[in-house]
């Protein structure tokens, strides 16, 4: 069964070499956004292994969910183990502990998962690892971070991200919060960003060291904007949601509904510069005294703007403010569906979304890459591996096996 997948035709040269081709990367995640993390490192050249463990298998008994299967695939392996080679191996014992000590001696990168404390449990203590190999550069994706009292709390990024302040100010007032589950996603990319910086530190000095990501940090980063000024400046007005009534500005961060029940969303905050344009779109007179000032039109009677928005724009169904939109310039656009990106020309054009063809599957699409790079660009060469595809490949190429060896470890049961 082959795993090689062919990409669209307008998808990047397969010809170009990749930022990480020279890097070996050891994958012992568990949970689904640290494989992501990983998996960029393969986008992007490393040689990626994923080894999977008696505690990796069991990873949908809590819930973290994530990986391969024996003879299956699913979406979230699809994205988090693609380009990745897959070794099956029985670390709990002491010949599988061995063959992974050797495999940690050849390796740049170590990437793992879980608590400080699960980590540890693991049988991978810093201070041994870090004495062993000088130069390991080790990975680790915690739920909290490494440092204060609740280091060891699950790493579960609902949990990270009720912490954040973001959830409560999601939804309409008077409704509860909303988890909108995209914290993993940035906490992702932080862990391969991590390592990035780790690999550059050690070119210059020959030093490996520990990178910590955590969900904790990946959620508040994804809240950015809020906290930071909340942060800055405080402001009650920051810690409640927020009616449409009570925006502060009715030209930008304000979604209108449409006339076929689409959403409109306008980002126009210098309300002077957009309004002549904006007011002409929307049939009011642009020297309407209520609305001619910044002032008018944000603070004074903002409200009555709103009402009139809202009754201009419940006139029109949204593919009819989109087209006006485009005409005139305007900084406005509408809320679209999960059937938008999978089919938009600019998702495609920039590998955002890839259109896939592969002999297991036929045609389908998966998520592409966020970083576009002119000279070393990802790559898509596998798709996701079951279980233990790779492991006779991984133990010759890597440990210099025979046939013969790697034949007596599966007759054994340390290797499948």
């Amino acid at each position: 069964m082959t795993t090689e997948v062919t990409p669209s035709p307008s998808s990047a040269s397969t010809e170009a070499g990749r930022a990480l081709d020279d890097v070996v990367v050891l994958d012992l995640t568990r949970d689904f956004w640290s494989g992501v993390g990983a998996a960029l490192l393969a986008d992007f050249g490393a040689q990626v292994i994923r080894i999977e463990t008696t505690g990796s298998r069991d990873r949908e008994a809590d819930g973290r969910g994530g990986g391969p299967r024996a003879g299956a695939r699913d979406h979230l392996s699809d994205l988090a183990h693609r380009n990745k080679l897959s070794l099956d191996l029985a670390t709990e014992t002491a010949t599988g502990r061995q063959i992974l000590d050797r495999m940690i001696e050849k390796a740049t990168v170590l990437v793992i998962d879980g608590t400080p404390g699960e980590i540890e449990a693991l049988g991978f203590p810093e201070a041994e690892l870090q004495e062993r190999r000088p130069g390991l550069i080790v990975a680790r994706g915690t739920g909290f971070g490494p440092l204060g009292p609740d280091r060891d709390f699950p790493p579960l990024d609902e949990l990270a991200a009720a912490r954040t302040g973001m959830m409560p100010l999601l939804p309409q007032p008077g409704q509860p919060p909303i988890y909108s589950g995209a914290g993993e996603m940035y906490s992702a990319l932080m862990l391969a960003f991590g390592v990035t910086l780790a690999l550059h530190h050690r070119d210059e000095t020959g030093e490996g060291q520990i990178v910590d990501a955590s969900l904790l940090a990946g959620n508040m980063y994804g809240a950015s904007l809020d906290l930071q000024a909340f942060l800055a400046i405080g402001g009650e007005q920051l810690l409640h949601p927020m009616d449409l009534m009570d925006t502060g500005n009715p030209m930008s961060g304000t979604m209108y509904a449409a006339e076929d029940g689409r959403w409109v969303t306008l980002t126009m905050p210098d309300t002077d510069r957009w309004w002549p344009e904006f007011s002409e779109v929307m049939g009011i007179d642009p020297v309407d005294p209520r609305f001619d000032t910044h002032a008018k039109r944000c603070e004074q009677n903002g409200d009555v703007l709103i009402d009139c928005l809202q009754d201009r724009f419940r006139q029109q169904p949204a593919d009819h403010w989109r087209r006006i939109f485009d005409e005139k310039k305007l900084s406005a656009d509408i809320v679209e569906e999960f059937t938008y990106p999978a089919n938009d020309p600019q998702a495609l054009r920039n590998q955002y979304i890839l259109d896939l063809d592969d002999s297991d599957r036929g045609r389908h699409q998966s998520l592409g890459f966020p970083i576009v790079m002119s000279e070393s660009p990802a790559r898509l060469d596998r798709s996701a591996p079951t279980i233990g595809q790779d492991s006779v490949r991984v133990l010759n190429d890597l440990l210099g096996l025979s046939k013969q060896e790697i034949q007596q470890l599966v007759a054994d049961g340390y290797v499948s």
